[in-house]
């Protein structure tokens, strides 16, 4: 699919639940947000059917999100038969971890290609602070099952929050020590990450070159379907990456859209713009419809965010990144 402005549209990304074992301080108050009726959440054949629509249109690497994705029952099967739709070359997912080591193999064995698991801190308490929970031993369990399938790429998803004793260094030695690529993304100013200002790309730069030597910008084969951009760092097993979507928009190369869980169709993080798909499943409306909406969506894919100038207020998206999609 190819966007007003001239993009290629080839990435989608999945949230399959609005439920979340964490209660992040930058996602969600610490009571949680309220959840949808199950009712309300799209299920396996119409998640399905969206994809197999979609890969009819172009789209050929799919991301699983949620919320927390793993807290749905039956992920590996979904992602079973989404490797079987003609056209999906690649299936992904994004997850905290703590309910990886018991579905690692049953992932692995569906075909899954690659995991992202997100880790915002190795110190216990400040992990606590985060996630205002106490699951880190359960996430490092999920990251060492995971390693065991070579096959299955693993990255690891870091917020710089600016706390000192996050220890944003510890986390990267993940990449000295094992084939592990660990990736910083600047903080959204999203629903509750509109309270943080997080770190810039340059400081966590500057912070790991004080420790751990020279970034070299990586000049190798693409390392994955988004905007991530990659250094290697001397005697280091993985890459260190930077996903910095302020400090350095990359709207002009952007190849995504999201469906939410509710299966709304967002063609742009910051906006509300879209089209409701569950309700053109829901009452009837064919395939050919619902590729006709899909387009309408695309057509108004916006040129780029406006974080840092002032957007429309009506057009602001107000949700937390769990009910929208991690």
């Amino acid at each position: 699919m190819i966007d007003r402005c001239g993009r290629k549209i080839d990435y989608l990304r999945i949230s399959v639940t609005d439920r979340c074992n964490l209660r992040c301080i930058y996602c969600m108050p610490e009571e949680g947000v309220k959840m949808v009726d199950r009712s309300c959440i799209l299920q396996e054949q119409e998640i399905l059917r969206v994809c197999r629509i979609m890969a009819e249109l172009g789209i050929g690497k799919i991301k699983l999100t949620g919320g927390e994705p793993l807290v749905r029952p039956g992920m590996a099967p979904l992602v079973r038969q989404l490797k079987r739709i003609p056209g999906i070359e690649k299936v992904t997912l994004t997850t905290n971890g703590i309910l990886l080591k018991s579905q690692m193999k049953g992932l692995a064995d569906a075909g899954l290609d690659g995991l992202n698991i997100s880790l915002d801190t190795l110190n216990e308490n400040c992990y606590k602070k985060i996630a205002r929970r106490d699951y880190l031993r359960e996430t490092m369990e999920g990251i060492q099952e995971a390693m065991k399938y070579p096959e299955v790429s693993l990255k690891i998803n870091c917020v710089p929050l600016g706390i000192p004793e996050q220890d944003l260094c510890r986390v990267a030695v993940l990449a000295r020590d094992y084939p592990i690529h660990v990736r910083f993304i600047e903080m959204m100013p999203i629903g509750y990450g509109k309270d943080f200002r997080g770190m810039s790309e340059e400081e966590v730069i500057e912070l790991l070159e004080d420790r751990f030597g020279t970034l070299v910008p990586y000049q190798g084969e693409r390392l994955g379907s988004g905007p991530c951009r990659y250094y290697t760092i001397g005697g280091f097993c993985g890459k260190i990456g930077f996903i910095s979507a302020i400090s350095h928009k990359f709207c002009r190369e952007c190849n995504r859209i999201r469906l939410t869980s509710q299966g709304y169709l967002k063609t742009c993080l910051q906006y509300t713009a879209g089209r409701d798909l569950r309700e053109v499943i829901r009452t009837g409306g064919t395939d050919e419809e619902l590729k006709c909406i899909i387009l309408e969506a695309l057509a108004e894919k916006p040129e780029g965010h406006a974080f840092l100038e002032k957007a429309p207020e009506d057009a602001t998206e107000k949700l937390c990144m769990s009910q929208i999609g991690g």
